[in-house]
């Protein structure tokens, strides 16, 4: 930590908005001018949009995140949260990952906490449930998914195979949509080879309280993906929740039930809960209300952005929201760091405009939807090109030059080379087979060294 007399520019959260706003900062910056330091749990910056396809096995997870410290070599970054913010001291409360919470000083502070998974009190969800939020979940995913398919070659157990072979998942927007629509490819790939395994022993369903899916493109690109999926095998259950799914027995509002030993959540995201200890005006559903400059209502030197946020959508009009998305994310960070920069110098602020230029959904390799924005026309694509048009747009959106040419050159492989379709699932416990051959000699030495003290 540098105990330096510059101000300090605090950027609470490392994810998109963090990243992006930090580096805006630093680049308009003048030698000297200011501190930034950048607090996140995680030492690394996660391009959510590439989850399903990390968990398919597309990309490698490696080249989905992104390093803070390499990226933002001026900065300092601390790995550890932001457990309080003393606004009348201008004083954050550092835990790091270990050791001693300590005190940290601010002169200006941005809050890009972003969302975490938004679960319901449904019993068994906690204990079976899989999220999709981190690149750790979409590893979890992809492993556990191969695993089901080893047990199902394996036994001959029917009840056993029949749970193993029973996937679930929770929501359908563009996380739950993209990501049944990845595994499923994945699957499909997977089983030509297992003897004992087909496509067709494989059940997929897809759960949704809403009565349609992939809300984001519009109902008619969103009943198209429905009925894809559904051509695809994936049972699709709309207008329903899930009751419980204690011991992998999953109960449904509609009377349905199934086993399944993989129940992926993905029914929506909510703010931080964390922020609630930051003293800061909030919404009705927990986001940071903000002005369209970004700054935080009732402040000068605090401004928020990104999924915890809630800025006013001045190109829809009164009323209105901008949703929690990377294109918006993206954008605003950058106004947001313009406008710290010009809070510092004493300059007036910029407010954020930015009209919706659509939304891209992949269903699974060369399948996908898209819903591209010009002025007023609204160009609706499906299938292959859409697919195009997905990996296209985050491809290029994907932060760093070293991580766009990686994420490019998985894609070119892949069209050349078969799916990698192996499961380290020992990932989980690395130590566990170390510790079994270790265990028994460290008792026998445990018990002589006992023996000896008996005897002296």
């Amino acid at each position: 930590m540098s105990t330096t007399e510059r101000p300090r520019i605090l950027v609470v959260g490392g994810g998109y908005v963090g990243l992006y706003a930090a580096r805006r900062i630093l680049k308009k910056m003048r030698y000297g001018e200011a501190t930034v330091t950048v607090v996140d749990p995680r030492s690394y910056m996660t391009y959510q949009p590439f989850l399903p396809e990390a968990a398919a096995g597309s990309i490698s997870p490696r080249h989905v995140v992104v390093p803070l410290r390499r990226v933002l070599p001026k900065a300092e970054v601390l790995t550890g949260r932001v457990t309080t913010i003393d606004q009348d001291r201008k004083v954050a409360n550092i835990q790091p990952l270990v050791g001693e919470a300590y005190e940290l000083p601010f002169d200006y502070l941005v809050v890009a906490l972003g969302a975490v998974s938004r679960t319901f009190p449904i019993p068994g969800l906690a204990e079976n449930g899989i999220g999709m939020k981190g690149i750790e979940e979409a590893i979890g995913l992809r492993n556990h998914v191969l695993e089901q398919l080893d047990k199902a070659d394996s036994t001959t157990d029917e009840d056993i195979r029949r749970k193993a072979l029973t996937f679930v998942f929770v929501g359908g927007g563009f996380a739950g949509a993209e990501t049944i629509g990845e595994v499923e490819d994945m699957a499909r790939d997977a089983a030509k080879y297992y003897p004992n395994v087909k496509r067709e022993d494989m059940r997929f369903v897809l759960v949704d309280a809403a009565d349609k899916i992939l809300p984001e493109v519009g109902p008619k690109l969103g009943q198209w993906g429905l009925e894809h999926l559904q051509k695809r095998g994936v049972e699709v259950y709309l207008s329903t929740s899930m009751d419980s799914c204690i011991d992998g027995h999953v109960v449904l509002k509609n009377g349905l039930e199934v086993d399944s030993n993989t129940i992926v959540w993905t029914a929506g995201v909510k703010p931080n809960p964390a922020l609630a200890r930051f003293g800061l005006p909030l919404g009705p559903r927990g986001h940071v209300d903000t002005a369209p400059t970004l700054q935080v209502q009732g402040t000068e030197y605090i401004w928020a952005a990104g999924d915890n946020a809630q800025v006013p959508d001045l190109a829809v009009g009164e009323g209105a929201w901008c949703p929690p998305n990377a294109q918006h994310a993206l954008r605003q960070a950058k106004v947001l760091g313009d406008n710290v920069i010009s809070g510092m110098r004493g300059f007036p602020q910029r407010e954020y405009k930015h009209a919706n230029k659509g939304a891209v959904a992949g269903l699974g390799l060369h399948k996908g939807v898209a819903m591209i924005v010009f002025g007023k026309t609204k160009i609706k694509l499906k299938g292959r090109l859409a697919w195009y048009m997905h990996r296209g747009y985050h491809g290029m959106a994907m932060p760093t030059f070293n991580r766009k040419i990686r994420v490019f050159a998985d894609w070119t492989l892949g069209m050349f080379l078969k799916r990698e379709v192996v499961s380290l699932g020992a990932m989980e416990n690395p130590r566990e087979e170390f510790y079994e051959a270790a265990a028994p000699v460290s008792a026998a030495a445990a018990a002589k060294q006992a023996e000896k003290a008996k005897a002296s």
